[in-house]
Order: C-alpha cells, then structure tokens, then sequence
C-alpha cells in the first residue's frame, strides 16, 4: 500500500550560473530632445561573473513621459561576450550589439516606473561593462565605475549587489511563516479571479512552482503557468511587501519515476545538469543580497525520496524507473546538492517533501522513509542541519484532521486504513517529526501540511463517527475524505479547499500552505500532446478501473482534465463549492 501523491508543476525557471564577483554598475539618466515629447531613462547594469560565464542584471528605470513598451539596446565591448540566455525580456544578439524587448506583462511603464530583466553570457576574452544604452531610441550613457557605486541621484542601487551575494542577510527565525506576510502569485491571483468566485480565495499566498531549467527565466508562451521568472517573482514579493515567498524545487533526474503525469525534462543519469543548469542558478539568485530581507521558503523535490522505499523491488508497487534511480543513487544525491547549495544562502529555508500518510504511514516505510531522508541531508556536501523542516501531503487529498476517525487496533483491519498508523496528515506529520529528530535532524525543525485541497466539505461530508454496521461500515460512515480509495491522487471528484494559509496551527506544525496552486491540474483526462515531457498516466482518467497502488478501484478523476499544470477552471469551482471550512 505505497500510495505517492502526484502534483502538477509550476513551470517557471530562470537558468543564472553561480555568482562570484561584481563585475560593473552604472547609469545616467538623459533627457530626451527638445523636439520630442519627453521620454527619459534610467539604466543600472550590475554582473557576477566566473570562469568563462556571468549572469547579468539590469534595471530599466523611466524617468520621462509613461512608455506603453519598451526597447533596450547595448553593445558589447568584446566580440568574445554573448547573451545565452535571459529573461523577462526578448533577447537578441547580432555581432556585439544587444537588444531587449519588453514581454506582456513588463511593458507599460509609468513616470517613475521601474523593471528588472537579466541574462547569462559567456566571455572568451575580457568581459568589459557596457557604457552605453539606450530605450527607445533615449541614449542612457554612463561608465561603468571600477568599484560598486555607493547611490546617489545618478540612480545607482544604493545596496549593490557585492562579492559576497548573501551580504548582511536577516537572521534565520525558527519559523518563516510567523508574523510574516505571504507572497501571492499574480499570475495565479488573475487566473483564480476570472473563475466565478475565486476573489473569495485570491489574495492567499501559494507555491510558485519551477520544475524545469527553461522555467527560471519565465516562458511567455507556457500553456501552464504563466511568464513570470524567479527573479520577476522575488522582485515582485519585495514589491508587495511579502515576508515570505514559496518556491517549490522540482526537477530531479528521473523525476517522479512512479507515474507518467509529472514526468520532467532531466533523464536519469543527467545530475550534472541537474547541478550545473538548474540548481547552480537558483542559487545565485536566492544569493543576491537584493533579496536577503525575503524569507524564500524552499520546497524540495516532491515525490522523489519516498519513492526509493515504496516503489522499488521487491514491492509489488516497484517501477523500473524507480528501481533506476535507486541504483544510481541521482535522487540522494540530488537532494543533497540543493540542501547544500540553498542551504548556504542565509535567508533561505529548506522544507524536504515527505509524502503523506497514505504513502509512508504504514510501519514498513515509516522509518525507512525518515533514514533516506536523513541520508539524502548528508549527500553531496551537505548536513542536516541545512534542513529546516519537512512538508506533507503536497497536492495530495489527505484530510489535514479527520475529526470523527482515530486508528484503534480494530478498525486497522478496514480496508481504508488497511494497517496504517494513521488516518490524516497532522498526527502523521507529528508522529513524523518525531522520528526524524531521532534520525539526528535538529529539534527545531518545522512541518508543513499542504491544505490546498483537502477540506472534503459539501453533502457528502459526515457530521458526526458512525458507530453502528461492518468496521468497513463504520470507518466509510466516519472519515471525511470521501475518495473512493487512498491511492487515489489525480483531479478528485468532490474534494474542496482546506484550511487556508496559516502560520503555527498546531504542535510541531510551522504552518498550512498551499503549495499546489487551487485550479491547477494534477495531470490530464486524456492523452495530450506537448512539449513538456509530461506523460499521460491513467489514474487521470475517470474511467479507469484501476491497478495495485489503489487496490483496482476506479480512478474518482474529474474529466476535461488538462496536462498537469495547466489551468483547470472546472477543478477550481468544484473546490470552492465543497470548501470546508466553507468560504
């Protein structure tokens, strides 16, 4: 009875290689000519480079009349330099000249507006500053100073970035959620409003998902999630004002090798470029000392490490792919390399996924599941002390408290709870914490309960233990998550929102999140094309009957399902009406 949770995936990634010294800054604001309206621009350019490679950062500040889009243009000053790859702009290169245009969301700029767009380059001989830009045909032109500027009116940031990004960092607290506002995902905020309803639950912070390399740039044309980068999402939060944000690390080798919906792009043997394209520039923007003040919350790896105990030989629920990633050892390693690297910028938390209770809360993985993840925090460099807690039941339907049922030595003998410890993900996530302290990780650490859709209220919802007929009888009559079996994970028929976002609801609990975006999907109803990697897996369709991991029962997924992800209009309504507590 292995039963893995499945998540869609927050398809947003910027690849920026790790940071180790500033390059340049400058700027200079020139008004425009006489004969023009008055268009007038700002512009700060700061770099970290490496060998061979930096990563680059500007900002595009408007000084003159609003500008309804925008066109930057640089040149380089050494035919050796070359944008790779950027973000939050339309990047080209021909020879040595660079030019950035603005993408939907970042292009109207008021008197006095500001945005942030950046790239990487490779250098094959010196990597001078550019000294001259210009938007719109307005010339911005400055020297790059030789040492970071200090401020002033010229416009230069008056905290630049320095050779060390995590500079002066706010002191890590025992629990980020307390006392701090959430970040809210604009772009899942938009989508949330234009259903029916869905101000009701809009302004609630949530996970930003960044489950491929080309997604830390943002993708202006995803079918999923949206344009926004990590870097547009960590400005934005600064912008807000948010204490915190989520952001959920998604793209092992291999990835979830226990279902086809989440499949991801890495094969099982690419960990180097799992290291080097997808970790590594993560990190070098959580390191930015821009963002020390912002508690990022770092989400790591869902459905990886559980799998290694329930999916592999000899179990009944094994998988070649999950036997693979066992043998080679990239899931313990790759989750060790991002604790280690994450880990090590000062205002990061790190939170590794811990399945649920209906996929490790049965004595035989119970504790095998907290020793491998107690290996996995001391892979590749890293220790334990570089996690800072754990998170259950992301995007699963586990019921946060079953409040009419507790597990008793009869009713273990049901076939929904069918010998587990437990019944719903808080004592699981108590019960769990517990354990791992035991396994050498600090008695500090926090857990989080993903709430995001497993509230199971509606008609269907009991009121009360039934206490009369079969222990089955019983059992079915008492819980309130009403699927059709506990193996079942995909688009849920009936299920509803849950507790909503709170900060220390209970003992050992830091907080209920939601991780998994409401409306998103877990994976679609039919085969689907695309060019995200993402397979079709049956427990998606409502008409399949079934298959070891949920006993061969039918599926209870909702049809009209897109690719896992994607926007689900139809799941958010139905999430909203079955509410508990009700909205």
């Amino acid at each position: 009875m292995n039963l893995p949770s499945r998540l869609s995936v927050r398809q947003k990634a910027v690849a920026v290689a790790g940071a180790s010294a500033l390059v340049a800054a400058g700027l200079v604001t020139i008004p425009a000519s006489v004969a023009q309206a008055a268009p007038g621009c700002s512009v700060t350019y700061s770099a970290n480079q490496w060998q061979g490679g930096f990563s680059a950062n500007i900002t595009i500040r408007n000084v003159g009349d609003a500008i309804n889009g925008w066109t930057l243009r640089f040149s380089f000053a050494d035919a050796g330099q070359r944008v790779t790859q950027g973000w939050s702009a339309n990047w080209t290169q021909s020879g040595t000249q660079v030019t950035a245009t603005n993408v939907s969301w970042n292009g109207n700029l008021a008197t006095g507006a500001s945005t942030g767009i950046g790239f990487n380059g490779s250098f094959s001989g010196s990597n001078p500053a550019p000294t001259s830009f210009s938007i719109n045909g307005t010339t911005c032109n400055g020297t790059a100073p030789t040492t970071p500027p200090t401020g002033g009116p010229t416009g230069n940031p008056t905290n630049p970035p320095t050779t060390n990004p995590t500079s002066n960092p706010a002191a890590r607290v025992d629990n980020p959620y307390a006392g701090a506002r959430g970040y809210v995902n604009p772009e899942w905020k938009a989508k949330a409003e234009s259903v029916s309803g869905g101000n009701r639950i809009s302004s609630n912070p949530t996970g930003v998902w960044l489950d491929r390399i080309a997604a830390i740039e943002g993708t202006p044309d995803s079918s999923s999630n949206g344009s926004m980068g990590l870097r547009d999402h960590l400005d934005e939060a600064l912008a807000q004002g948010a204490g915190y944000i989520q952001l959920v690390i998604y793209n092992l080798p291999g990835r979830d090798c226990a279902a086809l919906a989440s499949n991801g792009e890495l094969k099982a043997d690419e960990l180097p470029k799992y290291k080097t394209q997808y970790i590594d520039p993560i990190a070098a923007i959580m390191g930015d000392s821009k963002y020390s003040s912002l508690r990022i919350i770092a989400i790591i790896e869902i459905d990886s490490l559980p799998n290694l105990v329930t999916n592999v030989a000899p179990r009944e629920t094994a998988t070649a792919q999950c036997d693979t990633m066992k043998a080679n050892g990239n899931y313990v390693k790759g989750v060790g390399y991002a604790l280690a690297k994450l880990g090590a910028v000062p205002n990061v938390y790190n939170y590794i996924d811990a399945g649920h209770h209906g996929w490790i809360g049965w004595d035989d993985n119970f504790r095998a599941s907290a020793q491998i993840f107690a290996e996995a925090a001391r892979a590749e460099g890293s220790t334990q002390a570089n996690v800072h807690g754990f998170i259950a039941n992301t995007a699963n339907y586990s019921a946060t408290v079953e409040p009419y049922l507790n597990v008793t030595e009869q009713n273990r003998l049901s076939k929904w709870i069918d010998y587990n410890r437990y019944v719903d993900e808080q004592r699981f996530a108590q019960a769990l914490r517990t354990e791992l302290v035991s396994q050498g990780f600090s008695s500090s650490i926090g857990m989080l309960i993903d709430t995001s859709r497993n509230g199971w209220g509606g008609s269907a919802r009991p009121t009360g233990p039934r206490t009369s007929g079969t222990v089955d009888e019983q059992v079915d009559g008492s819980r309130i998550d009403r699927r059709i079996h506990l193996g079942n994970w995909c688009n849920q028929s009936g299920a509803g929102i849950g507790e909503r976002p709170r900060s220390a609801p209970a003992s050992g609990i830091d907080a209920y999140v939601w991780i998994k975006p409401p409306g998103e999907s877990d994976g679609s109803s039919t085969q689907i094309d695309n060019d995200e990697g993402k397979g079709f897996d049956r427990m998606c369709d409502p008409t399949y009957t079934g298959n070891p991991r949920n006993n061969n029962n039918m599926s209870g997924a909702l049809s009209g399902a897109p690719i896992s992800g994607a926007w689900f209009p139809a799941q958010l309504t139905q999430l909203m009406q079955n509410a508990y507590p009700a909205l």
